[in-house]
């Protein structure tokens, strides 16, 4: 497991669609464990792969909470209700951050690193987590959704994503 370099915005990497995992191997468990090492090293709470350079659908959400790491391989968003809106920050865009909007509630279908699908449903802060990453995948930075940007100090508590 190593720690990767984390890309920073304007990188083409960061606003392109990413293509579909199709190779469930040692490989992507190895893309998994360096992203989650990765994240780890820089207080991030979320991090995809085209964060460290990597064109593929493949996401790590770890909140710090009982859930503990959710790994989104191919994520797809089936449902989402409510609406909550909080501040964001994101690795690829160190010591920015913004209000943002996002629905309250999502609920994901997506594969594990050995390729099984599953769904999750998740609310409120980890829900914000998991569509922010989800976007990563999809070519949308946050400072696209940003309303307001916010100084360090107007910051309690916030993790990037």
């Amino acid at each position: 497991m190593a720690v990767r370099k984390i890309v920073m915005y304007p990188a083409e990497v960061l606003e392109k669609e990413c293509e579909i995992v199709t190779q469930f191997d040692k490989k992507l468990g190895k893309i998994l464990d360096d992203m989650y090492d990765t994240m780890i090293e820089f207080d991030g709470v979320g991090i995809a792969a085209p964060q460290i350079g990597i064109d593929k659908q493949i996401a790590i959400v770890d909140i710090g909470d009982e859930t503990g790491t959710i790994e989104l391989i191919n994520p797809e968003i089936l449902e989402t209700k409510g609406e909550q809106t909080g501040p964001e920050g994101c690795l690829s865009f160190p010591g920015l951050f913004g209000e943002v909007t996002r629905p309250f509630f999502v609920k994901v279908k997506a594969q594990n690193r050995k390729g099984k699908y599953y769904q999750i449903e998740a609310e409120d802060y980890m829900a914000r987590a998991i569509q922010h990453e989800i976007d990563h995948l999809h070519g949308v930075l946050f400072t696209s959704k940003v309303s307001k940007y916010l100084k360090e100090e107007e910051l309690e508590g916030v993790e990037e994503e």
